[in-house]
């Protein structure tokens, strides 16, 4: 069965319906408490690192992660006073899964025009893997 509907049609749509920022948008908040990154790149993805002080829900379960019903549920997902900025490796996912998350209720969410690639580009703050870990256990 022929597809319909292309990816990129989808992507463009979700563009057309989502908060948008740019990266130069975005470095500002960076530590605001108000704000919360979230990598949805899959796990093989993040060998290069993420974007300093993102939390990483990966795409496949953020439906269920953002749910209080869900019992696979995060709190850190569910604050109604912060704003969940998303970004995957060139902002097309994000784009799809801001729209998703808004499909469910959210109003709180946007997304990283570009993704990590762009964020990189232009020199934002990257941490490891090991040192984001190192990071959240000094906080506990």
């Amino acid at each position: 069965m022929p597809i319909t509907t292309s990816s990129r049609a989808l992507v463009d749509e979700a563009m057309a319906q989502v908060r948008t920022y740019t990266v130069s948008q975005v470095i500002p908040r960076l530590g605001d408490a108000k704000t919360q990154l979230v990598d949805i790149r899959d796990v093989r993805e993040l060998a290069d690192g993420t974007v300093l002080g993102a939390f990483h829900a990966p795409r496949g379960m953020l439906e269920f992660w953002v749910d209080p019903d869900s019992p696979y549920y995060k709190p850190i997902l569910g604050d109604e006073n912060k704003e969940y900025i998303l970004f995957c490796g060139a902002g097309w996912r994000s784009a799809l899964t801001a729209k998703t998350l808004q499909d469910m209720g959210m109003t709180n969410v946007a997304h990283i025009d570009g993704g990590f690639a762009e964020w990189t580009r232009q020199g934002g703050p990257t941490e490891t893997l090991e040192a984001q870990k190192a990071r959240r256990l000094a906080k506990n």
